[in-house]
């Protein structure tokens, strides 16, 4: 089965910031990070249910999983759910940062 991704705004968002954090320390880098970046969440098409469990997915009684992408210190949390068809991405944040709290995640 073939599942179509989603950024939702949030995420969206998220990924942005990271981005021109990226490109404020390490502009040559950033941009291919960013398209890495994309290949990674794109993964997430034929096989979403790869990934384990968030920590968050108690706060939904949800199947929330997580996507790592990176490498330490340096490892970043895409957060999403299966919803039918589609591969719902919440947020995406650092793994070094704290758990999503439930109004984060919308």
């Amino acid at each position: 089965m073939r599942y179509r991704v989603q950024l939702q705004p949030p995420a969206e968002q998220d990924l942005e910031e990271a981005y021109l954090w990226a490109a404020k320390h390490a502009p040559e880098t950033a941009a291919r990070w960013l398209l890495r970046f994309h290949e990674s969440l794109g993964t997430l098409s034929s096989s979403p249910e790869r990934c384990g469990l968030a920590p968050e997915h108690r706060k939904l009684n949800r199947q929330l999983r997580q996507l790592l992408y990176g490498k330490k210190p340096n490892v970043f949390r895409a957060i999403f759910l299966v919803d039918g068809e589609i591969v719902r991405i919440l947020r995406i944040r650092r793994a070094s940062r704290r758990y999503l709290k439930r109004e984060e995640l919308g």
